[in-house]
């Protein structure tokens, strides 16, 4: 069944600039179908048509019949006054409509046995306890407490709130609804790590259809089963996930190219031979003429095929400076309060030259607020923040700030950097300001594309800590990709606070979680580090659970068939395993090496590698009773 039929959909908002020229899309019930293209391709224009906001100029919009349609972007004025739990419980409106018409009918059986008001409380009643009118509450906490809406949020004022917390607490409100078809409008923007990963999971038992439009790569690969990305107005459909579109994309790329250069090579050899045939034309061969004239004709219907383009690469990168000495940076007994709210105390911690590191943790756990420190920007409560000698920062604020936002960007430029106005010209070119844009007010340009702005002042400053406070919010996929490949060449010492998953398992060889006032320092990858969060969870429950009932034991220890023979026969068969599962162990530290820039690979890789170490452990603990029996037998 068709649940989103989307045909021949034409806009522009300038005459003579279609947005969109002939987009067509078909969604199936059920389908999680991922809209991609960069900032101002139309995506948002698309959910604003599907839920009547925007007309479409041409083309039409079908909704199956009787679906509910729910946007996240899309956030509703609600009476002055409301809490943030009046809002959420706008999703129970037809339910808390039942219950009161129950309470009337209730009331009315009282006075009286009328059969049809008996029929229809029963038959209300049958629909509100199928439509869970029982456990609202329950479903209400669960989806809070997923997306981190405390109880203490639940009585604030809605309009108070920031338009991040509307977004989080509407999609709270779209979940409730249990709407048929979800509009995702970039979902994870204002979510940490563990309300995305709810999300994620949500979207997983979610029965509707999912049509969302994200950045946000390991969200794409993990939700979405299909992809249509916008291209030129129309819709390049891809069956697949984000990793299977890259890779398709690239393929389809390399073919085109490989088909125009074919057809560029015919057209050469056409021309050639019009050439002659024109040659042959002035000695009098009519029949000749004719037959160039044809050629050229067909060779003008060829020209039509442009040659396949593609984004182009940062032809940039960071100036570095040499680091001298042992240490980067040394945080010890660091202590930063608000009031009465402590974020964190007791911080111990020491960076060496080279290491990568992700700072992760919940919104307001103080992550930006330790950046500030390090920069200088905040005083701790007590405690001291040491860098290196030779260290010189490169910051990238998660708020951007220009001293003088009423100049253009190359002004910006010449004034910040040492360097000629075609000099200028050219790094703000490799950012994709081209033409016009670079004579535009800095106060003009979109939250990411001042980002783009203030990365490509930093490129031409020598540094070797380079601290990146959320680098990829607001940019479109292209972009995150441009700042990829810049922090790829770069090869200092980094620092980032990140909730882009595909940046920090690309990038991180550390991570510090922030949470409850301490930092987890962990040594390793992103992937490495769920896999180490989870042994630890199942390790916690398996502590907390009740211990199974042991067998009674005979007083006397019965004797091991076989003996002491016996004892050392499985004793040498447990060593051997344990050899062989460390040498497997050691294959997947070499297989993750490989697999370094393949994400999903390396997921598989510590899947297997987890397990592998579990066994490893069990193979561990046989072995030393084994050793110590025989020990024993032996006397």
């Amino acid at each position: 069944m068709i649940d989103i039929q989307l045909t021949g959909l034409v806009k522009e908002f300038e005459v003579g600039k279609r947005i969109l020229d002939g987009f067509s899309l078909q969604v199936d019930q059920g389908e999680r179908v991922g809209l991609l293209g960069p900032n101002g391709a139309g995506k948002t224009t698309i959910f604003r048509m599907m839920t009547g906001q925007v007309r479409p100029d041409e083309g039409t919009i079908a909704i199956a019949p009787g679906k509910r349609l729910g946007l996240i972007s899309q956030i509703p004025v609600y009476p002055a006054g409301y809490t943030v739990r009046d809002v959420l419980d706008t999703a129970f409106a037809p339910l808390h409509a039942m219950e009161e018409e129950l309470a009337r009918l209730a009331a009315s059986m009282a006075g009286g046995d009328d059969p049809a008001v008996l029929a229809r409380y029963d038959q209300l009643a049958a629909a509100f306890e199928l439509g869970g009118g029982y456990d609202t509450e329950t479903r209400l906490n669960k989806v809070c407490n997923g997306l981190g809406i405390g109880a203490d949020m639940r009585e604030r004022p809605f309009d108070a709130l920031s338009g991040g917390e509307k977004t989080r607490i509407n999609l709270a409100r779209l979940i409730l609804e249990d709407t048929d078809i979800l509009l995702l409008d970039e979902p994870t923007n204002h979510l940490d790590l563990n309300a995305t990963e709810w999300l994620e999971g949500y979207l997983e038992r979610f029965k509707g259809t999912v049509l969302a439009i994200s950045h946000d790569r390991w969200f794409l690969d993990k939700v979405v089963k299909r992809v249509a990305e916008i291209q030129d107005g129309k819709a390049e459909l891809y069956s697949g996930s984000y990793s299977f579109y890259v890779e398709e994309k690239e393929r389809r790329y390399q073919e085109r190219l490989k088909q125009y250069e074919k057809e560029q090579a015919k057209i050469s050899q056409l021309e050639a031979a019009a050439e002659q045939m024109r040659l042959w034309a002035f000695k009098g061969n009519d029949k000749q003429y004719r037959r160039a004239i044809n050629m050229e004709r067909r060779i003008e219907r060829m020209r039509t095929t442009d040659r396949p383009t593609k984004e182009r690469k940062l032809s940039t990168r960071f100036g570095e400076r040499e680091f001298h000495g042992d240490e980067a940076l040394v945080v010890t007994e660091l202590k930063k309060s608000f009031g009465e709210r402590v974020l964190f105390d007791h911080i111990n911690l020491d960076v060496a030259g080279g290491e990568r590191i992700a700072l992760l943790g919940d919104n307001g756990t103080g992550k930006s607020t330790f950046i500030k420190l390090i920069m200088g920007e905040e005083a701790p409560d007590s405690g001291s923040i040491y860098l290196g000698p030779s260290i010189r920062i490169g910051y990238l604020p998660q708020i951007i700030h220009f001293d003088r936002p009423d100049r253009n960007l190359v002004d910006t430029m010449l004034y910040a950097q040492n360097c000629s106005t075609q000099e200028a010209r050219d790094r703000l070119a490799s950012f994709k300001f081209r033409g016009e844009d670079v004579f535009k007010q800095v106060s003009a340009l979109s939250g990411g594309e001042q980002s783009r702005l203030r990365l490509c002042m930093l490129m031409d400053s020598r540094i070797n800590l380079l601290i990146l406070d959320e680098p990829t919010n607001h940019l479109d996929i292209g972009s995150r990709e441009w700042i990829e490949e810049a922090v790829e060449e770069y090869g200092g010492n980094l620092l980032f606070v990140s909730h882009d998953r595909y940046f920090i398992e690309k990038f991180a060889t550390r991570v510090w979680m922030l949470e409850h006032g301490q930092i987890t320092d962990f040594h390793g990858s992103y992937t490495e580090f769920r896999a180490f969060r989870e042994r630890q969870e199942a390790l916690k429950n398996a502590k907390t659970a009740p211990e199974p009932e042991k067998p009674k034991e005979d007083k006397l220890k019965q004797k091991r068939p076989g003996g002491t023979k016996e004892l050392e026969k499985q004793a040498r068969a447990a060593e051997r395993a344990v050899e062989k599962a460390e040498v497997r162990l050691d294959e997947l530290a070499q297989e993750a090496e490989e697999a370094a820039s393949d994400y999903l690979r390396l997921q598989e890789i510590y899947k297997e590698r987890e397990a592998a170490e579990d066994e490893l452990a069990h193979l561990y603990g046989e072995w030393e009773r084994l050793a110590a029996e025989l020990e024993e037998a032996r006397g």
